[in-house]
């Protein structure tokens, strides 16, 4: 899968073994999805523009390369994107944040929009969607359909653990959009919960239930 990036990093892996455990607290989980979010952000952003400035070294004028974090937006599916959004900005802190509300109705199972509040001009800008999980790929695809009603430059989805399912619906709904996971689990289960899975990110992350 050409679209498909798995940052399988030792120091991703153990913190995501850390996190899967069902005795995890709250607070650890909370730290560990956090720390994971800062090491996959190198990655995520390999590629990300740069340009010359010029600079005074204490030995001589030179010039270096740096980053326009301000044309980066992270666009945080709530509630626990926003999580991995806290990550990723510890290193590019000029970046800009969005928010995407989405849930599933239980009934019909459609998702359902209920909040969507951007930084403007998104043409001029690489979006980075970040959710925890990619489960039936539903709710990633309704952000990336959103999303594209502005024309960013690129876009791009994170994720901690991704389905075989939710992979599939993505990539066939968005072939350009890159997606980074640490890792591809083995199944849904009939709920739709990723085997084996982390539970249920956002409450674990804000103690809910």
């Amino acid at each position: 899968m050409e679209q498909l990036t798995v940052i399988d990093h030792p120091l991703i892996e153990h913190k995501l073994t850390l996190m899967r455990q069902k005795e995890t607290s709250t607070n650890d989980f909370r730290r560990l999805m956090t720390e994971i979010s800062t090491l996959m952000a190198y990655e995520v952003l390999r590629d990300i523009p740069m340009h010359e400035i010029p600079i005074d070294t204490p030995m001589e004028s030179t010039t270096g390369r740096v980053i326009d974090g301000k044309k980066v937006v992270i666009a945080a599916v709530l509630r626990a994107g926003s999580q991995i959004a806290d990550g990723m900005l510890t290193v590019v802190p000029g970046a800009r944040i969005g928010h995407i509300g989405l849930y599933r109705d239980p009934k019909t199972q459609v998702v359902v929009e209920y909040y969507f509040k951007m930084p403007g001009d998104l043409g001029e800008r690489d979006v980075v969607v970040t959710d925890p999980l990619l489960a039936t790929g539903h709710s990633a695809v309704a952000a990336v359909d959103r999303l594209k009603e502005y024309s960013p430059r690129s876009i791009k989805f994170v994720c901690l653990v991704a389905s075989p399912e939710g992979l599939k619906i993505l990539t066939e709904a968005h072939p350009d959009v890159t997606i980074y996971t640490a890792a591809v689990d083995r199944e849904l289960d009939a709920d739709g919960y990723i085997l084996p899975g982390i539970g249920d990110a956002a409450d674990r992350v804000f103690g809910t239930d």
